[in-house]
């Protein structure tokens, strides 16, 4: 570990059994390749393309990651009732309402640096929770009792709301990760007050597909307007993430960069 940095890796949208092959297979060699310390990854499609369980999320534990993320499929597996509020490195977003279970953020230390991670939900095109950026403005001074490095997982649909909250949280967080639409952006960069930014860190799964799921059942939905089943792809497997260096006293980000591994099967 350099001494004066933390390098973050964040790991997009994992689909299904292939997104979680793709993190056994490559997690560990980009680990040691791009000497990474922490990992984070939005787990909320790991289980069959919708939701998580406790199983699975200990086993991406198993392979590397240190961090659990999610978004509006959190409760999609009915099983993670179960788990979700005995597991602290797992999270749902914050900005659920009160006495929903599980946590909406966490402070985990590694290697004696002490990491807070958020989750947010945006509302643009998505469901009507809480507002995000005044969850984000009342929980983060809270996390920095703990940690200045900070790192927020925006799950929103519009890039236009995830936008605003890269420039609502500039200067108060580490990184803004955009998550959910599983397409990864080109628009990383570190704004001005510290705070590296992508609107969509991508996903992890199938590329031969429509976001994940298999093309013909994704097709007829588009074509007919007729509901149809979504089974998640198999074939040209990817990893998709964001990598974020920070400044280990200041919480200040000096790098993003975005991260596009094809993993052989």
């Amino acid at each position: 570990m350099d001494k004066d940095h933390l390098r973050i890796l964040f790991i997009g949208d994992v689909i299904g059994e292939p997104g979680r092959k793709a993190i056994f297979v490559a997690l560990s060699d980009l680990m040691r390749e791009k000497k990474i310390d922490f990992v984070i990854a939005n787990g909320e499609n790991a289980s069959g393309g919708f939701g998580i369980t406790g199983e699975i999320a200990g086993k991406l534990y198993s392979y590397g990651v240190d961090c659990i993320t999610s978004g509006n499929h959190i409760w999609r597996n009915k099983a993670i009732f179960r788990d979700i509020n005995g597991d602290q490195k797992l999270l749902r977003p914050a900005n659920y309402p009160r006495g929903t279970p599980g946590r909406g953020w966490t402070v985990l230390e590694k290697h004696g640096v002490k990491v807070g991670v958020l989750n947010l939900l945006g509302r643009v095109f998505m469901e009507p929770l809480d507002c995000p950026f005044r969850t984000a403005q009342k929980e983060i001074p809270i996390i920095q009792k703990q940690t200045k490095i900070i790192i927020v997982d925006f799950h929103g649909e519009a890039t236009s709301e995830k936008v605003a909250m890269g420039w609502h949280l500039n200067g108060m967080v580490s990184a803004v990760i955009g998550t959910h639409t599983h397409v990864q952006t080109a628009d990383e960069r570190v704004l001005d007050g510290g705070t590296a930014y992508i609107t969509d860190a991508g996903m992890t799964g199938p590329f031969d597909s429509i976001i994940g799921m298999k093309k013909d059942g994704a097709l007829k939905k588009f074509v007919t307007m007729i509901p149809s089943k979504f089974i998640v792809a198999e074939d040209d497997i990817r990893m998709n993430g964001a990598l974020v260096t920070v400044e280990r006293e200041s919480g200040k980000a000096t790098h993003i960069e975005r991260i596009q591994e094809t993993v052989p099967f």
